[in-house]
Formats: structure tokens, sequence, C-alpha cells
């Protein structure tokens, strides 16, 4: 059976660092929330008053009857199943490490539009949301990018971990895209400051299986409701 993927219709956000390793690695899946009842179905299973395994939130995945919530927690399981992860028991998790971390810098991300409350919208908390992300470009963008770029380049440069390309190298990908569609002026120096990241991102896309996603339905463009938001008035020098 193919794996169904659960996630919110016309978003990428973080169903999409799933999305990706499913597509690089050729695996058959359902984007469930794209299908005729699939936003129902999913929030069926969400609010749930029988299922022990409920997820607290989307992404989740289901393999069978197998129940697997969080973006890096599913990857963590379908790594060794898709051959995106390494062979060694000890490697695996640092992948996970590096994936969870990956996760962190997302949540950052998202507190640029909403540092306040996810429950209001952007436009109730402009002001502050132009400080939180002017302090993430200038002190937390360098922050992780720095990390990830010093992990790549002490592991030969090519992948972030391991001798083969993993689910992490792919996140890491979506993450590049992510910031430089958010953040195009204060992410235009990435290939000067971050060397290693933008050869790893520059390698990835033009991997077939990852460009011919990239232009295919499937691949769902960024917009203002997801992750990577693009406000102009937050887009700040470095």
């Amino acid at each position: 059976m193919p794996y169904q993927l659960y996630y919110w219709d016309g978003l990428q956000g973080r169903g999409e660092f799933v999305r990706l390793a499913l597509e690089y690695s050729g695996a058959k899946y359902v984007d469930v929330a794209r299908t005729e009842s699939g936003m129902k179905d999913m929030l069926k299973i969400l609010a749930s008053k029988t299922e022990p395994r409920i997820p607290f939130a989307p992404p989740f995945l289901k393999d069978g009857d197998l129940i697997i919530p969080h973006a890096a927690n599913i990857l963590f399981y379908l790594g060794p199943k898709l051959g995106l992860a390494p062979s060694e028991d000890s490697l695996r998790y640092v992948a996970n490490g590096l994936q969870l971390t990956i996760t962190d810098m997302v949540a950052e991300v998202h507190d640029t539009h909403h540092p306040i409350a996810t429950g209001l919208y952007y436009e109730d908390q402009k002001p502050e949301a132009k400080a939180r992300a002017g302090d993430f470009i200038s002190h937390r963008i360098p922050k992780f990018f720095t990390y990830f770029e010093r992990v790549l380049t002490r592991n030969a440069g090519k992948h972030i971990i391991g001798d083969a390309l993993s689910y992490v190298d792919l996140s890491l990908f979506q993450l590049y895209e992510g910031l430089r569609y958010a953040f195009p002026r204060a992410t235009r120096n990435f290939p000067k400051d971050y060397e290693a990241l933008s050869a790893l991102h520059a390698a990835i896309k033009r991997r077939k299986p990852i460009a011919d996603y990239l232009k295919s339905n499937r691949r769902l463009p960024f917009n203002e409701s997801g992750i990577f938001r693009h406000y102009p008035e937050l887009d700040q020098e470095p």
C-alpha cells in the first residue's frame, strides 16, 4: 500500500520536508488532503475519540495501521526504508539530531511573522514581527547556517552526514529554498557566505527526481499562508 501523508491542503509547510524524501526516492504515496475527501478524513483522525495514537497536528504519516506524527519523526522512520539514512545506527541518531535542529529553525521562521500568537493575523502583530524578523536575519540565520556549513564542510562538503545523500540534505535544500523566498534581500549573499550549503542546494536542485518534482503540479508554490512567507517589510539587510 502507498504511504498516506496528511497535511493541510494548499501549503508546503512542514509536510514538504516529508514530500521531498518521498519524491526523491520514488516511493508511492498519497497526499491525502489533495484528494476529494482528504481534508475531511484528516480532520476526522485529529478529532477521533477512539484512536489511541491520535496525532497532535499534521503532518503525520500512515503506513498501514501505523500512524507516525511530526516531520522529523516521520523522516527518522522513513529514512532507512527509502535509502535516505546512514546505514550505521549511530549516524542515524546524528541525522535525527540535525533534522531536529532544522525543525528548531523552521519554528523560528514561523515566529518572524507570528511572534505573539498563532491565533492572531499577521496584520495584528506587524510591529512585533518586524522586530522579530530583524533579529532573526541578523542573528539567528547566521547562527544556524554557520553551524550547518561547519558540519557540511567537515563531512567533505557533499553531504551533511555519511557518504550519500540523506533526508537531511533534502531538508536543508527546502530550508534554503524557503529562506530565499521569504527573505530575498537578506539572503542574497548566501552563495558567498555559505559556499558548501549553496553548492549542496544547487546539486540537489539538479538531481532528476527533484528537478522533475519542482516542475510538476505536485510541488505546491510558496505562499503567504505557509511557514515561509514573503512580506517585503520584513525582508531587511542583515
